[in-house]
């Protein structure tokens, strides 16, 4: 995965699959951030960091989750929870080195 490819999704839900018995969960996408070049990647190669916000006001913890968008298939994304928005949702964040 690269920027590029979720640049033009700012604004999308992707849907976030929990275990059975605890349900699906939409993310929001609010940015895609370019971290400058990866330290150990090819020329060119960039490390960038995804902003979500949860459409729940409890939060999960940090873990490796299975998540869906219609263009991008099915991805495995880490995501760490930075803490509520203004209106208390949970916002978490997948850093790409």
């Amino acid at each position: 995965m690269n920027l590029p490819a979720f640049t033009p999704l700012v604004g999308d839900s992707f849907e976030l699959r929990l275990p059975e018995g605890v349900g699906l969960r939409l993310l929001l996408l609010l940015e895609a951030r370019d971290l400058g070049p990866r330290p150990l990647g090819p020329p060119g190669d960039h490390s960038f960091s995804l902003i979500f916000r949860s459409n729940s006001r409890s939060h999960l913890p940090q873990a490796i989750y299975a998540v869906g968008h219609p263009k991008l298939g099915d991805l495995e994304l880490f995501l760490v929870p930075i803490g509520p928005d203004a209106e208390g949702r949970m916002r978490y964040q997948a850093v790409f080195n």
